[in-house]
Parts: C-alpha cells; structure tokens; sequence
C-alpha cells in the first residue's frame, strides 16, 4: 500500500531523541509521504515544518497559527504567513479555526486569526486544514460567511450530521486513530458516508494512536491500523483506501507530489 498521513507534527518534541526513526519506520510500513503540521508552538517561529520539509523530498509542510496560540499572532505574523505561503514545499494553510475546550486564547481573538488566516490562503490558492474543538456550530458560521475554497477537516470526530455540513461546504475529511476507538460509532457511521473522493487519513501524531496501539505515542507507520479499521467499515479493501486516499490528497494538495517520493 502507498500511504499519505495528511497531518502529523513531527516537529514535537516527543520525536526529538528518534525523529529518524520515526520517519524512517513510516516509510518501511508504506508510509510514502507526509504532511508535517507548521503550528509548532506558535509565533514567532513560524517554520517547524518547513524545516523538516526542506530535508526530505517526500514531507511536505503547512504553516498557520493554532487557535491556541492566536493571541501571540502580531501584524509581523500574517506577514510572514503571507511570504511562507509561497514556499515550494508549503502546500495548505493550516491547522486553523477554533478551540473552545482550552479557550488558551480569547474567543474573538481566535476567531481574527481564523479569519485573516483564511483571507490569507485565498489570496495564496492553498487549501485550509480546519482544526475544531467544541466550537463546531461558530466554526461553520465562519467558513460560510468567508470561505469558497478547498480543505481538511482534521481529525474528524463529528457524527454524520456534521460530515453532511462540512462535505457541503467542499471539505474533505480527514479520519485518524479516533475512528478505532471502541466508542466512536458516531466517528464510523461519518466515516461510512463520506464519499471515497473526498476520505482522506491522517495520524495526528504524536497524540490519538489507534487500537490496538492505543496509549502509545502516536507515529506515522501507525497509520496502517487506521487504514485497515476504517476499510473494515466502509467494507472494502485497505488497498483501496490508500488509493483512494493518495489519490485525494495529491488533487488536493500535492500538486507535484509524483515522482517526489
């Protein structure tokens, strides 16, 4: 199988003793290529992707600022964004939105940053990876009002209702080691709908590892477990869930992913 974790932040720390190791176990388990996630831990470093993405042919890079973090975004900040979105290897901007579980910044503060990050990557043709907590029903008032373009809905656990609200809107959906897990039936009955050309997989490592590897930290080569789960409930293949998967991803984001792996 051909693989492509959508969203992964290979910069934490928690990889700073075996991040080697770690890539290279996800290559040997099919893991062909990778999204590392720019978010890092906020402003003014703005680059923790593009970084890891400079070194590696086959890890491509968003920047963004998290929602958690939006309260140290500065005019300096949307400037740089503005810049590093023209990178080569930056291909969304991302991960966006809002969190209302931590509220580590201000609610209308968060909301700004969402904003202007959004006007910034129409500006730029990218696509957008939307990260939401708690704050569904304000995170879809706000695409609507100012959104038109693709994107990822990262790390989705919202149950069919909300995957019909967001497959509306265009997104993809991205589904992670949550889909695993013993009580997420709402998760697999979203994940039961989605169309195949709009599924994409993702591990969000170092956080959420699937079953069986739950409570572990999450790595990249993890991604094959997620894979065959959510074959089983869409009843197919895992192979065709890694073709459908690749495919998506490299129309939506890779634009010049072939023959770079």
């Amino acid at each position: 199988m051909k693989l492509v974790d959508s969203h992964c932040h290979l910069d934490d720390e928690q990889y700073d003793a075996d991040r080697e190791e770690i890539i290279a176990r996800a290559r040997a388990a099919g893991v062909e290529a990778m999204m590392a996630i720019g978010t890092g831990d906020g402003p003014p470093d703005l680059e923790p992707a593009v970084r890891l993405a400079e070194r590696y042919p086959f890890i491509y890079a968003t920047v963004g600022v998290h929602p958690h973090y939006a309260a140290k975004a500065s005019e300096d900040t949307f400037a740089r964004l503005r810049v590093l979105a023209d990178h080569p290897k930056v291909q969304a901007i991302g991960e966006i939105g809002l969190d209302y579980h931590y509220d580590f910044s201000p609610r209308a503060v968060q909301r700004d940053a969402f904003e202007r990050q959004l006007a910034l990557a129409a500006e730029g043709g990218k696509p957008v990876v939307i990260h939401t907590r708690e704050a569904w029903e304000d995170t879809m008032a706000v695409l609507r009002a100012r959104w038109q373009g693709g994107g990822i809905m990262h790390c989705f656990t919202g149950d069919e209702r909300q995957a019909r609200e967001a497959l509306d809107l265009g997104f993809h959906l991205a589904f992670g080691g949550v889909l695993t897990f013993p009580k997420a039936d709402a998760v697999r009955q979203a994940a039961r709908i989605t169309p195949g050309d709009r599924l994409l997989v993702e591990t969000d490592c170092p956080y959420l590892a699937p079953v069986p590897r739950r409570g572990r930290r999450n790595e990249p080569a993890f991604l094959v477990d997620t894979v065959r789960r959510l074959a089983e409930v869409r009843g197919c293949f895992p192979e065709e869930i890694a073709d459908q998967t690749t495919g998506n991803f490299e129309r939506l984001c890779l634009r010049a992913w072939a023959g770079n792996s």
